[in-house]
Formats: C-alpha cells, structure tokens, sequence
C-alpha cells in the first residue's frame, strides 16, 4: 500500500491506496474484511473506536450471543477474537480512531473512491463499504451521574471481575440492563436493577431469567443521587416519591445511547431514519458505494449478526465487479479455493 503523499500534493497527507475501503470494524465489518481477501482485495478498516469489534467489544464483550451459525453460544469477546483471527488473514492496514469525514468520486481511467479522515489521512479505493453499525454512538447520560464517571458510574461494563463483592446498581430496563444484571448476580455482592417504569423493553425470556434469580427489580423508581468520597458508597433512589439510601460501590447506567451517522448523511446518499438504503446487491444510490450489516435498509431487513455476515459477502461480491468489470460476481467456493 502506497502510504506516502503523490506528486503535487500536500506533504502533510498521508495517502493509503487499497482496492476496497470498510468503514466500521465491527463483526460485519471484519467479516468483510476476511471476503475482501478472499477475492484477493488490497483492504483497509476505519473505525473511529481504539478498538476491532465495534458495539460487541465496547458494550457486549462477555455477552452470549446464541445465534450465529456453527455456535451454539458464543462469548461476544470470543467471537472478535475469531473474526479478527480470519479479518487479519487479508492483511488489512486498520485505520482505528479515526472518523471518515469525506468523500469523493473519481472518474474516468482513475475511477473509484476517495475518503477524508480526520486525522488528515485520505484513502484512495475502488470501491467503499459503509458497515458502520448504527455509527458512531455516545451513551444516554444519568441526570444525577455528573462528575462521577469511573469513579464508580460506568455506562458499559467490559469486564464482570471488577465488580467482584460489590453492590451495583444498575439502572435501565432494556436488553443490555437485564443481561449485566443477569451475569454480574452471582459475581457481585449485590444487583439492584432500578427502572421508572413497571414494564420492560428487555427480552421476556431474559426478564424472566433476571426476576428468579437473586437480582432485585425496584420498579417506578430512579437515582436521586450518587454519594461518596472518592468513589461512589451510597446512592439516593426515589420509589413513588418516597427517599432511601443504600449502599453502592458501582451503579451502570444502561440507558441506551444516541447514535447517529455523522458525516456519512453529508455525502449525497440515500438515507431513511438513519439507515443507508441498499439494493438486493448491497449497492447504495452512490456508484461504488456498498453498505452492509445494521446500518443498511431495505424492505425486510432484520438487524442480526447473522444477517449481516450474509450481505458483508454479498456486498464484497458484488463490489469486486466495481472494482474489476473482469472479475465474476459468483466467487466460487471457498473449499475450492489453492
């Protein structure tokens, strides 16, 4: 890959030539990267998180994920690690911490993609792949949490050993509410899972789990407030209006996040309420655009890892042609493969 800034242009830009460029890194997109290799692709990989793995390694690292094919169950750091174990046999240059911020088409003999980061780095491809997730997301922020962020309020919870005897408090009624609790219940000292309201938008089965195990649920209630010296010891909750204090050495706000596609929606493509519009082909309204995974939209599109491992293929296919008018969509089997 040429790294090096070309003739006439700015020293100061860093240029990276590849044949396709993902944006996002999460398991669509590593998944990708492996099927770029695979049709014999130069790659690179934009993520604007330090680490591979998008949403799975930030929010969901020790989750069990039950529904990717040839795995009964599958820890969610686990399946990273294989992902990225296939993504790094295409050898992709992975270009982490940094946001696409631009974009252009080139034509003619030159024809293909040029994408801005924001660390003034400018890839140079024959074709893009859009498999950014739902973007780039920031948690929902807890009205009496300011200023005690790691300093016992966490948004995400990556690791269970830290909370190791402590009583946690985790407040939410979501998915990602009920899966900590469920998993740090036999690990912490104690889990309190507050919510204001009396119903769920939690998994029922997962609700169920949570309520016969030794969590307790404390309903039409929120955190008043955290208190402590360095650290929070004791948070404040309001239940039907009436204060108590109790003991917290570590609270998780699972309020869910705000997300949004951020440059992308300036660059002229087809969007509906924050997702990319795509064909049966993975194609976007842009010439040589692709998107893939949960960012993408079409009529019965279902939002699972799964599902996104199929149009990460088909999207790849289908850009090889982009890329090479030569080259077949049908790459042949894998199991054939020197």
């Amino acid at each position: 890959m040429d790294a090096g800034p070309r003739e006439g242009e700015d020293p100061e830009v860093t240029t990276v030539d590849v044949d396709l460029l993902i944006i996002g890194a999460g398991p669509t997109g590593l998944f990708a990267a492996y099927y770029a290799g695979f049709r014999g692709h130069r790659v690179a990989v934009v993520d604007s998180l330090p680490e591979l793995g998008g949403q799975v390694t930030a929010m969901y690292p020790e989750k069990q994920i039950l529904d990717v094919a040839g795995f009964p169950s599958v820890k969610g750091r686990d399946l990273v690690e294989g992902l990225v174990a296939q993504a790094n046999t295409a050898k992709p240059e992975y270009l982490l911490e940094r946001t696409a911020t631009t974009f252009a088409q080139r034509t003619g003999d030159d024809a293909g993609v040029t994408v801005g980061l924001d660390d003034g780095t400018e890839v140079r491809a024959g074709a893009l792949l859009i498999t950014a997730g739902i973007g780039k997301f920031s948690p929902r922020a807890l009205p009496a949490g300011a200023g005690w962020v790691g300093r016992g309020l966490e948004f995400f919870v990556p690791s269970f050993a830290p909370y190791a005897g402590k009583d946690v408090v985790i407040v939410g009624g979501g998915d990602s509410a009920f899966d900590w609790a469920l998993h740090l219940e036999p690990i912490a000292g104690s889990v309190t899972l507050v919510h204001r309201r009396d119903a769920f938008r939690a998994h029922a089965r997962t609700v169920e789990q949570v309520r016969a195990s030794g969590v307790e649920i404390v309903t039409r209630a929120e955190v008043a407030a955290l208190r402590g010296r360095t650290t929070v010891e004791e948070v404040d909750l309001v239940v039907d209006g009436v204060t108590t204090t109790r003991p917290c050495q570590a609270v998780v706000a699972a309020l869910g996040f705000v997300a949004d596609l951020g440059p992308i929606q300036g660059w002229g493509i087809e969007v509906s309420k924050r997702h990319v519009v795509v064909d049966a082909a993975m194609r976007t309204s842009l010439p040589r655009v692709f998107a893939a995974g949960d960012i993408t939209e079409y009529d019965g599109k279902v939002r699972l890892i799964a599902v996104g491992f199929g149009e990460a293929a088909t999207a790849v296919n289908n850009a090889t042609v982009a890329i090479d008018p030569s080259a077949h969509v049908f790459p042949g089997h894998s199991s054939e493969a020197p």
